[in-house]
Parts: C-alpha cells; structure tokens; sequence
C-alpha cells in the first residue's frame, strides 16, 4: 500500500521557490527543526549560521501565519509536520580560462516546503509538561524576570541607603566649616577677590597662599582669608617653609666653594 503522497500531506505549508542555494545545504538545516513544536523550530533558526536557516525562518513564519488566519489554529499547538526541500532550475555560467578554455559554473536552486500542523493530545500533554519543566517558558519567564526586577530593586534601594549612610558619616567639604571662622570669607560668584581678604585658601592641599608667595597666581581660592593667623587658625599652613629654607640654604654658596 503506498503512503501518502508529498504534495498530499494535511497541515498548513508554505513554499519558497528558486532559494538561491542548492537542497543539500537546505536539507542540513531542515534536519534540525523536523518534527519540533513552531517555537523551539524558531529558537534554533535564529541561532544557525547557515544562509538557508534566515529562508526557512521566514517561510515557517508565513506558514504559521496562514494556519492562524486560513485555518484557525492555535500557534500554540502547531508543530512542523513535515519539511522537505526539492531541486529547482540550474542557472548556467560560463568561467573564462587560458588559452580560449572556459569552465562551468552551476548555480543551483531548490525550493523549500514548510507544513506545519496540530500536535496530537498525546503531544500536547507531553509539550505542556516539558514546557512547565523549563525555566524558559511563558510563565516561567514572567515569573523570572519579575523576581530579578524586586532584586534590582532592592538592591538599588540598599545601594543608595549605604551611600546616603556614608556621605552622612563622610568628611563634610571644609569651605562652609572655614566660612564660620573669624577672619575667612566664602569665594564670590565671579571669582575675584573679596576686599580686605586677600590671602588664597586650598582645601586640597591645606594650604594658603599670599600675595608674596610664587604659586598666589597659580592658585585656585576655594576660601579667602584676611590674615595668616585666620588661615592658621582654619587649619591652614603655609606651603613649603622647611623646602624653602632647604633651597635657600642649597643656594647660599659655601664657604669652600668661595675659597
């Protein structure tokens, strides 16, 4: 008794004719996909590297679409029934070689059948069981990517709390501390020099500058002071005393090398 015939088989299928490769490469992804429900089939195209895998993708989702719209089915419980990919036309191309020789050049093509139909009862249960069973699941999924959104969320709620904690507990910037003692004043909007406060403060480096000192210009003021004893008494210490009397002393020639 002969089976039934290729052209007879049920189900909802979609053709691609004249795909520009041969069948051979088309049967090798075809191979993957036979026999498995339409959202693993899909799952495993998008991830070949083949140029047959985009092709069969494209004509199992129209497939898919016209069993939704012509026949009324579920996607749900659609499966690929059968696929299967036939030789088409052979385009012939002549290849120029030496000594007025040429060669063949075939460029083959085939077209792809794709038909998918309902999975049995059987095999709907089993798929149904399968699909409770994976993490990667509909449900699954939800369930998933809501528990990681309360822990982000959760987590970000921790983060800011510790940061909060710490610039609480964190050394508090010294410009409005030193702006309470007697004879400091804050920097001004336009940056110039407060009158009657002309000594340059550094909260960096601790340091005040007066006008008489090399780096005064140099100097970026985060605070002004009207006297040394106002930035001394801010914890300010002038720079370098002990490096300039090192230098001065390495420059003040010996008595040796004056003899």
């Amino acid at each position: 008794m002969a089976g039934t015939k290729t052209n007879e088989r049920p189900g909802t299928r979609c053709v691609v004719r004249r795909a520009g490769f041969s069948a051979s490469k088309a049967r090798q992804v075809l191979d993957l996909v036979r026999g498995l429900t339409v959202e693993q089939a899909d799952e495993i195209l998008q991830f070949t590297e083949r140029e047959a895998a985009g092709v069969i993708r494209k004509a199992l989702t129209s497939a898919v679409a016209n069993a939704e719209h012509n026949d009324s089915q579920n996607r749900e419980e659609l499966a690929i029934v059968a696929c299967y990919a036939d030789e088409a036309e052979t385009m012939k191309r002549m290849k120029p070689g030496s000594r007025g020789r040429s060669g063949k050049i075939r460029k083959r093509t085939c077209n792809i059948t794709v038909i998918v139909g309902k999975m049995s009862d059987q095999q709907l249960a089993k798929q149904r069981l399968k699909d409770s069973a994976r993490p990667s699941s509909g449900r699954a999924v939800r369930q998933t990517a809501a528990s990681r959104r309360d822990r982000v969320a959760k987590s970000r709620v921790a983060d800011g709390a510790e940061v909060s904690a710490t610039n609480e507990t964190s050394t508090v910037d010294p410009q409005p501390m030193v702006s309470d003692v007697a004879g400091s004043h804050a920097v001004l909007e336009d940056g110039d020099m407060p009158e009657g406060f002309p000594i340059k403060g550094n909260a960096d480096s601790m340091l005040f500058h007066t006008p008489e000192s090399r780096y005064y210009k140099q100097t970026k003021a985060e605070i002004w002071f009207a006297t040394t004893e106002a930035a001394q008494a801010a914890g300010y210490s002038a720079p370098g005393s002990s490096t300039q009397e090192t230098d001065e002393s390495d420059e003040t020639p010996s008595e040796g090398d004056n003899a």
